[in-house]
């Protein structure tokens, strides 16, 4: 009697450390971070907004770093350094698996994402026109976003500034550094390959055609039906968003990629224009 009690004994350990396990990631004795798991599901993202940067940068600026549900990282890929530059900025892709996406979700709520109200005290930085560094968490059970004016610009505490905003600074810079390096701490095999980012379409921001004298440029006929004269939504400014998806985003493509570059002439009508290109992430559409 008492060797069956140890061997059922055995038994019921051995089941109850099979259901702990399931419920943790890679071995370890941490429970599951939950999440979004499709491909449109944003989970953490972060980059700049503002600044004293022209109108058509804030329009087409994209996040330095955006993880989405199945594991995919959308960042900028390798730029080429002339001018003027390609029509559509370089973006590529890095697969994680779950324990990378958990390993990230964990770095990002050791650094305060999920308590930090936003810190945008100007008074006490100092520092005029710097953008806000953003920051989006939705995962583990959080829902928000957090805008740090000057993050990258504040080196030492500055007078003024209280201590527990300071380490707050200290621990979202610290996380920035992070996501731009996940390829050297993320666990060994939780990584898979690079690839360049397609995207599903692009934002398309209209505006009167200037140009520069020293450097004039081919024109290159607008291919879709739709007229670059007054489509679009009012942006502001000067300028108007046309959303491009789909068929049409098939036709564009091709003079974009062919030849197009950031100070190309678009003709509409019989007139020119210029269009600033924005890729559409995989959390986005329309304008």
């Amino acid at each position: 009697m008492k060797a069956r009690s140890i061997a059922l004994f055995l038994a019921a350990s051995a089941a109850m450390t099979a259901c702990a396990d399931a419920s943790t990631v890679g071995g370890s004795s941490s429970p599951s971070l939950a999440h979004g798991r499709g491909s449109g599901d944003l989970l953490l993202r972060w980059g700049y907004e503002g600044g004293f940067t022209p109108p058509e940068f804030q329009l087409t600026n994209l996040p330095a770093f955006s993880l989405y549900g199945d594991g995919t990282i959308v960042r900028p890929g390798p730029q080429i350094e002339i001018y003027p530059g390609p029509a559509l900025p370089a973006l590529e892709t890095l697969a994680v698996d779950e324990r990378g996406v958990q390993a990230i979700l964990d770095a990002a709520l050791d650094a305060g994402l999920d308590t930090q109200d936003e810190l945008t005290d100007l008074g006490s930085v100092g520092i005029a026109d710097a953008p806000d560094t953003v920051f989006t968490l939705r995962a583990a059970g959080v829902d928000r976003t957090v805008h740090v004016y000057a993050l990258s610009e504040v080196e030492g505490r500055p007078p003024g500034m209280p201590k527990d905003e300071f380490e707050a600074r200290t621990a979202l810079l610290e996380l920035v550094r992070q996501l731009g390096s996940v390829d050297d701490w993320l666990p060994d095999g939780s990584l898979g390959e690079v690839a360049v980012y397609e995207p599903a379409g692009v934002r398309a921001f209209v505006s009167t055609y200037r140009g520069q004298d020293d450097l004039p440029q081919r024109n290159l006929d607008w291919p879709l039906a739709t007229s670059l004269a007054d489509a679009g939504d009012d942006m502001g400014n000067g300028f108007r968003c046309i959303a491009v998806t789909g068929d049409d985003w098939s036709k564009l493509l091709e003079p974009i990629a062919r030849e197009a570059n950031r100070l190309t002439p678009w003709t509409s009508g019989g007139q020119r224009f210029a269009v600033a290109f924005r890729p559409l992430l995989p959390d986005e559409s329309g304008c």
